[in-house]
């Protein structure tokens, strides 16, 4: 099937905005902004809510009726005591939220590498979304045998010299544990020059997590937008997932709009509920 954004956004974002804004949150629960889970889960990346709070970002991840969320230190600190970080890791799952993992986490050292470890295994993550450098990889590879946490490093685009591409990762992880793989943010890849889609379908023997957003341009400069607004084929990159079969989160990361993310946030929710609905 073929769509227009301007028609997802009409049919069918908007109208789950409207349903977002009515439904009351007083008391913080998702049970009203519910949806029901398609093969595909959707959830949120919290740095799209990093000029808030943690509870703020739990109550606004409900309202959006999202199951699945990955922390940034903002909302979950690395420095935190394991009991402070055992507490706060069940205040999510408390929210009725299943944390599943955290970052982007830079690792410049072999202590980072070890203290993301440590972190991800007391907050109870299935996955790190990372950076490390490429010297750190072997010991990387020895960590996630030893924890049994997938770590999924996230390319940044252009200006990233270290993992630009979805390709730039696998080529040097390929050869390692199969859980080290890729967190493809498809709006850097499409800033890149790349299809998102078609990396999907490239890496998909690697594929852990994902960063879902829209940007206005296919360059360096373009910037995000609400999903169906900008010039990534979302219904394309939707159907590609399906097709490879993929396990993991598509978490939205929202960049624009830091000190008023909900509206723009439910749009892009909205968008991706609608597409899942009929492709």
């Amino acid at each position: 099937m073929k769509f227009t954004r301007r028609n997802f956004l009409r049919t069918v974002s908007l109208g789950f905005i409207a349903g977002s804004f009515t439904s009351g949150m007083s008391n913080g629960s998702s049970s009203e902004a519910s949806q029901p889970e398609t093969d595909l889960k959707l959830g949120m990346a919290s740095y799209s809510f990093r000029q808030f709070s943690l509870d703020d970002a739990l109550k606004m991840t409900n309202r959006l009726g999202l199951k699945h969320i990955a922390l940034k230190s903002m909302h979950l600190p690395y420095d935190l005591d394991e009991s402070d970080l055992r507490f706060a890791a069940a205040r999510v799952r408390d929210a009725g939220l299943n944390l599943y993992g955290g970052g982007v986490i830079y690792m410049r050292s072999e202590e980072d590498v070890n203290q993301a470890f440590e972190y991800a295994r007391t907050a109870g993550f299935q996955v790190i979304i990372g950076v490390p450098g490429h010297e750190l990889l072997n010991l990387i590879d020895q960590k996630v045998k030893e924890y049994d946490i997938k770590l999924a490093i996230h390319n940044h685009g252009p200006g990233d010299e270290q993992y630009p591409s979805p390709e730039s990762v696998y080529t040097k992880v390929k050869d390692l544990d199969p859980r080290i793989g890729l967190c493809i943010d498809i709006g850097h890849t499409k800033r890149i020059g790349l299809k998102p889609a078609e990396q999907a379908l490239k890496y998909a023997d690697r594929l852990h997590d994902i960063h879902i957003k829209d940007v206005d341009a296919p360059t360096a400069e373009g910037t995000t937008v609400e999903i169906g607004r900008g010039v990534i084929d979302i219904p394309k990159f939707l159907s590609t997932l399906r097709e490879i079969k993929y396990q993991g989160i598509v978490s939205l990361e929202y960049e624009k709009d830091a000190d008023d993310p909900l509206p723009g946030s439910a749009e892009s929710i909205g968008y991706l509920r609608g597409v899942l609905s009929v492709i």
